[in-house]
């Protein structure tokens, strides 16, 4: 299933409605969708590098207001609709896991590290941030922050370095998001002992 959904996505890239389809996929991959935006994101900037920019930003307002939903969800609508979602993508275990040892800042600390590099799943984090009260305006502030690091760092590097970083970033992915993480964990980890 996951390769059929990988696959129609790449293929999109290439439609003349591709702008629609990144702002659809952008928007539902903060709440309920499994593949995330990078794979017709990083496509369609190649075709059109001159359109980076304008790409970046549809796919940060996208995430941002579907992160917004995925809150909303979460607040609102836990039982009814977050817990048969999260089931059905495997990842109500870990949602529950989060959800037992959080407090405020672990959220906000991974509404950054899922929004620049997807650990643990936006989706997961969005719909926990609602669950778990965590004031709108500062999910909002972190959401657009993360996810337009994200987006336009990329769109900043696959403008001017074209396919060789993207078969860097794709060869690599893993480590980079992994590396990403690391670092925002340790700088929270030495913000906290500092304070």
């Amino acid at each position: 299933m996951l390769r059929r959904l990988y696959e129609w996505t790449m293929a999109l890239a290439g439609r003349k409605s591709a702008a629609y389809w990144l702002a659809f996929i952008a928007f539902v991959e903060s709440s309920v969708f499994l593949v995330p935006a990078d794979v017709l994101f990083l496509p369609m900037i190649l075709a059109r590098p001159h359109r980076a920019w304008r790409y970046a930003l549809l796919a940060t307002v996208a995430s941002v207001l579907g992160g917004i939903a995925g809150w909303a969800i979460g607040h609102y609508a836990f039982e009814a609709i977050a817990r048969p979602v999260l089931s059905f993508y495997g990842k109500l275990n870990t949602f529950e896991q989060l959800q037992a040892s959080i407090d405020y800042k672990t959220v906000v600390l991974l509404l950054v590290t899922s929004g620049l590099a997807h650990l643990p799943p936006i989706k997961v984090v969005t719909i926990l941030s609602g669950a778990a009260n965590i004031n709108l305006g500062l999910f909002v502030a972190s959401a657009v922050l993360a996810r337009g690091a994200r987006f336009f760092i990329l769109a900043g590097l696959l403008q001017r370095y074209g396919e060789t970083i993207r078969h860097f970033i794709e060869k690599r992915l893993g480590l980079i998001t992994g590396l990403c993480a690391a670092a925002l964990i340790l700088l929270y980890g030495t913000y906290v002992l500092l304070r």
